[in-house]
């Protein structure tokens, strides 16, 4: 079989990749080298090509500018001219893609016999493929890498105006590149089924009858079990000032401090066990910093939680948290934990993959991971550790003294594990199943069916339905079913949001326990936080907005003494909402409104549910949230249907949104918006009144799509 592997950004070479110079130099560029490698071991495989960009520039290395480079015998890149010689990154090269394309079929016909199999990698190579294939009548296979929709939600969760994202990233042509890629390949590679029922599942030419699941392949030859030198590393012994018996059993975490990685929620877990930490230390690896203080908000913020955290349960002496570690001291610190009879921990909130619990398992380190995401296929194939709930902290403190009590399953979870790298997520295992995938594409021994696609007439996703959970989703499980098919039928034509009084953690649970699936827009803590699927991106610059003129603390002490407040536990506070028990007999909200503003305190106050009160900044509020994630997601208000219960729902219902206001016990709370003649009361309760409105407001009469293509 010959194979011709297409990707174009970055810079791409056999040898010391430089990795992390910029975005366009990271993974992919390390995939599509080793996988040109690895199927040219293969004895099926008679030649592998790797085309991707020449680049002739001084600013970059010389070997950039070679248009041959040797892999191995049967493995080799091919650099082809695409526009300017000049190094470029990739949103500058959609304009010269033709050209790029033009060059590459004529150095195919320039070859001996043409291949076998063209296979993409990235929008940019997909859309260079999809040409390609229809020139040449050679099959197209794509792997995306990541995707446009995705990233755009990324870019408009940093703060980056939709205007600025299409001028720089000109995230349009690429979502366009994707939908063509999407229509023509035959075969569709994904690291994941979430991955391609949550992100490609999003595409008008989402074909999942075409997609294949085959796991990126581990480089055995660093990621082993350990051989006796570990505890004499420059890492154990950084370890060792950290720890007063450092010889206890580790439990590792390793991740970047991003909040979805929910590793303050493991030292919580691990500060309330007692139990645990007298059996083992923990140590918990994120990221390198030099002065916290000067690093970016997000990581700024999480690792100061995590110092408060130690501080809090008193742990100095039992966790590490060092500062620095290199790349190759990565294995290094799976090996040691493995050598001390500990276990590797992935608390994330949400997983896509979990590349870092594949390579703790070929270090023979046993596992324990959520059960959102990659880890559930991760370890129903190696059979080496547990899932966890992420925000189940006690679950999570029991499971780890599980897997560290019984030596004799540590051991048959750490052999297991070296098995089921080499079996499912080796380099050769992943050769073998990518050959069986596209064997039959060139043999022609397997029908490829295509599908009547069609695509959406007007903007992408341009309505929303956004409702709040308690008493309205919430509270009757047989109208809920329903609700929930037809948001998933309906799932390429709308947004679907939450706006919640819960936390993010409690709001999480609670979809979980009802078997509600990750809305693409969590709006929780009354509008204080907001965070987008499918990796549960937090829009960093909606808290910077919220936080003008809040003084969290002189509000605390104004309300202190006020008759009829009690203060709510400290796990529905936070940093941008104080919140209270009130006695409607005793205290008026209006009384409130007025302390507050004669202090010169320009708040939100809000009342729901006949006894909570909830203190916001004066940017923040469920309705203020919504209209962000419109300017965000560019849905108009006017084909936006809002579903409130409460009075902490009010203001997302006013305006142009199409409101209804569901029949509940509460509706007196919302009692003044009756007068208004465009919000719609239903006669059902909870996730039936919803039906009812989308029925009464003819919701999805605009959900139709445009010509066959």
């Amino acid at each position: 079989m010959y194979i011709v592997l297409i990707s174009v950004h970055g810079l791409i070479r056999g040898h010391d990749l430089e990795l992390g110079r910029d975005a366009d130099t990271g993974g992919q560029t390390k995939y599509v080298v080793e996988l040109a490698r690895a199927l040219g071991e293969h004895p099926g495989v008679e030649q592998v090509v790797l085309l991707t960009r020449r680049v002739v520039d001084s600013q970059v290395s010389a070997d950039y500018a070679e248009v041959f480079e040797l892999l191995s015998d049967k493995a080799s890149i091919v650099r082809i001219a695409c526009g300017e010689d000049k190094y470029l990154r990739k949103e500058m090269l959609w304009d010269s893609l033709e050209n790029f394309s033009d060059n590459v079929l004529a150095y195919l016909k320039s070859q001996p016999r043409m291949p076998d199999v063209l296979h993409s990698h990235y929008a940019d190579a997909g859309y260079v493929g999809s040409r390609l294939s229809h020139q040449l009548g050679i099959p197209l296979v794509h792997t995306g890498h990541s995707l446009g929709r995705n990233k755009r939600q990324q870019l408009l969760a940093s703060g980056i105006k939709r205007s600025e994202i299409e001028s720089i990233y000109h995230i349009s042509r690429r979502i366009e590149a994707e939908e063509t890629t999407l229509g023509t390949a035959e075969r569709v590679i994904t690291s994941t089924q979430q991955e391609i029922e949550q992100q490609y599942g999003l595409y008008d030419f989402y074909q999942p009858e075409r997609m294949r699941v085959i796991s990126p392949g581990t480089d055995l030859t660093q990621f082993f079990p350990p051989q006796g030198d570990e505890k004499k590393s420059p890492m154990a012994m950084a370890l060792k000032r950290y720890l007063k018996q450092p010889n206890k059993p580790m439990i590792l975490a390793l991740s970047r401090p991003d909040p979805k990685k929910n590793i303050v929620a493991l030292i919580e877990a691990y500060g309330g066990s007692p139990a645990l930490q007298q059996a083992v230390n923990l140590v918990i690896v994120a990221g390198n910093r030099d002065d916290i203080q000067e690093m970016e908000t997000v990581s700024k913020g999480v690792l100061t939680e995590i110092l408060l955290a130690i501080d809090k349960h008193d742990l100095y002496g039992k966790l590490a948290y060092p500062k620095h570690h290199k790349p190759q001291e990565v294995a290094v610190l799976y090996r040691l934990a493995a050598s001390s009879g500990g276990v590797f921990v992935n608390p994330a909130l949400t997983e896509p993959f979990g590349l870092t619990l594949i390579e703790a398992a070929a270090c023979g380190l046993p596992i324990v991971a959520t059960e959102d995401g990659g880890p559930t296929d991760i370890i129903r194939n190696c059979q080496n550790g547990h899932l966890i709930n992420p925000l189940d902290k006690a679950a999570m403190a029991d499971t780890l003294l599980q897997v560290l009590a019984d030596k004799v399953a540590w051991r048959r979870l750490a052999r297991k594990g070296v098995e089921g790298v080499r079996r499912f997520y080796s380099w050769p295992a992943h050769v073998e199943r990518y050959l069986s995938v596209i064997r039959p594409l060139v043999e022609k021994t397997e029908l490829i069916t295509r599908m009547n696609l069609q695509r959406r007439s007007g903007t992408f996703r341009n309505q929303a339905i956004f409702a709040s959970l308690d008493l309205n989703l919430l509270g009757d499980k047989v109208s809920l079913a329903p609700f929930l098919q037809t948001m998933q039928a309906h799932r390429k034509a709308i947004i679907f949001g939450i706006a919640t009084g819960r936390g993010l953690d409690d709001a999480l649970s609670t979809l979980k326990r009802h078997y509600i699936p990750q809305p693409d827009v969590l709006i929780t803590g009354q509008g204080t936080q907001i965070h987008y699927a499918p990796n549960l991106t937090e829009d960093a610059v909606w808290a910077r907005h919220i936080d003008h003129q809040w003084n969290i603390q002189a509000v605390r002490d104004l309300l202190k003494e006020f008759p009829g407040l009690t203060m709510q536990p400290k796990s529905q506070q936070s940093a941008f909402k104080l919140s209270y028990y009130m006695d409607p007999t005793v205290a008026s909200v209006h009384e409130i409104q007025q302390l507050l503003l004669r202090n010169e305190q320009a708040v939100n106050v809000i009342f729901s549910f006949g006894q909570f009160l909830d203190v916001l900044p004066v940017r923040a509020s469920k309705g203020l949230a919504l209209r962000w994630c419109a300017e965000q997601f560019g849905f108009p208000l006017e084909k936006t249907l809002v579903a409130g219960v409460t009075g902490a729902d009010a203001d997302m219902l006013r305006g142009n949104t199409l409101g209804v206001v569901v029949d509940n016990r509460h509706l007196a709370e919302l009692a003044d918006l009756a007068t208004i003649e465009k919000i719609f009361f239903s006669k059902q309760p909870y996730a039936a009144g919803i039906l009812e409105a989308m029925t009464h407001y003819n919701f999805f009469a605009d959900d139709k799509v445009g010509t066959a293509v």
